[in-house]
This record gives structure tokens, sequence and C-alpha cells, in this order.
């Protein structure tokens, strides 16, 4: 793996835009089950193309219980995004409280086979309610 210096980090930039909604008819509070679908758009704000390869994910309830979720892609696809392009895609999780966070990385590589990890700053998972 190559080290990037910090005059690469224009050229890796990759934008993550997470929106978490609680999905009620799949959720059973009695069973300490709390579904939440999310909705996250990647966008290629770089200069280089890059290809999304893997994702980690940390997902914490409001009991601190954290679950640490990694693997290939992103709903079975490993987008290659260039400059001004984006992925969108839909997918969920489930955790026991009716409130938590989620943030992560995805693991991206460039055509050159430099590899960067694109951040994805935490955000909330919570019932409509507890949104105020």
């Amino acid at each position: 793996m190559q080290v990037l210096h910090m005059a690469d980090s224009a050229r890796y930039e990759i934008t993550v835009v997470p929106k978490a909604n609680y999905v009620e008819d799949q959720s059973d509070p009695s069973k300490n089950q709390y579904v939440f679908a999310y909705t996250i758009t990647i966008s290629n704000t770089g200069s280089v193309p890059a290809q999304l390869v893997s994702r980690h994910w940390i997902i914490t309830d409001a009991n601190g219980l954290v679950q640490d979720v990694q693997g290939e892609g992103v709903v079975g696809a490993q987008p290659v995004l260039h400059p001004g392009e984006e992925f969108e895609y839909t997918s969920w999780c489930i955790i026991a409280t009716p409130g938590g966070s989620m943030r992560g990385t995805y693991q991206m590589v460039t055509q050159d086979g430099d590899r960067f990890d694109a951040e994805i700053a935490p955000f909330r998972l919570a019932l409509p309610q507890l949104l105020n």
C-alpha cells in the first residue's frame, strides 16, 4: 500500500451524505428490534477516478452496544466513481434501542493502485419523535 502525501488529498476526495429513517413496519420494540433504513450518496469530488472496494461500519445503540460491520463493496456493488460522479444506495440495520448512531469508512482504490479511506461522519439513528 502506498502512503499518500498531503498534496494527494485534494485529488482523492469522496463526499458521503447519509440519510436514515426508522422502519416501523419491520421493527418489533417488544423484542428490542429497531430497524433503520439508510440511504447513502457517495460523490467523487476529487480529480481522479476511484473504486469503492470495501466498507467498515461502526453501529452503536443507545446502550453503547457496538456492531462492527466489514465487507466488500456496498449492496453487492463495487462502483467506480469518476470525478463528478455519484453512487446512491439504500441498506438497513437493526439495533436494540430506539436510538443510536452509525459512522465508518469506505476503502477506495485509484486506477494507479493508491488506496485511501473515505470517512463517513457519524449520523443519528432515531425514531421520529426522538429527533426533536
